[in-house]
């Protein structure tokens, strides 16, 4: 069995997503802004959520070990939401996404789960530079993307997805 890479930062624990976690993603992606911002995945089962993350995410994670992450807080092991680094289907660049629960936006695990999966990017991963992709009218994960350094390059379309999005990048470290 792969031992894929968890990561720590002061508050939080950074893990690989799994099938366990089902519920979990069912609950996020039902929540407002992910329905807002992401799109409706139309997922209202648990089952459901069990092969969202069989198909859609634990693919990535096999092929080169990273995708999606659930975000806990370690004090009381209270998943927070998901960070994640994916390697699309015809997009060059890896992007970095991040997704919370309502309950838990504005205390800084975005950009604390971010921070430490963008660093993780390069000296894990080997990955040289990552965009992030949002749509106009989400200022606050345009904000999140400003305040880790990325830079808007331009608006574009990424496969599968009939919405512009605003495009962010940024070199990482060498």
């Amino acid at each position: 069995m792969t031992i894929y890479k968890t990561f720590q930062t002061k508050r939080l624990i950074i893990q690989p997503i799994s099938i366990e976690d089902a519920d979990f993603i069912l609950e996020l992606l039902n929540s407002p802004k992910w329905k807002k911002y992401i799109g409706d995945r139309n997922i209202n089962s648990t089952e459901e959520a069990q092969q969202y993350i069989s198909e859609r995410m634990l693919p990535n994670l096999k092929k080169y070990g990273y995708s999606n992450n659930v975000v806990i807080r370690k004090e009381d092991n209270v998943k927070l939401g998901t960070c994640g680094l994916h390697k699309r289907d015809g997009l060059e660049v890896v992007d970095i996404g991040f997704a919370f629960l309502p309950q838990h936006e504005g205390k800084g695990y975005a950009y604390e789960a971010a921070s430490k999966l963008t660093e993780a990017a390069h000296s894990d991963f080997n990955i040289s530079e990552l965009s992030g992709y949002t749509l106009e009218e989400n200022t606050s994960s345009r904000k999140l993307l400003e305040k880790l350094g990325f830079s808007l390059i331009g608006k574009t379309f990424i496969p599968n997805d009939s919405e512009e999005l605003l495009h962010y990048h940024k070199v990482l470290n060498q």
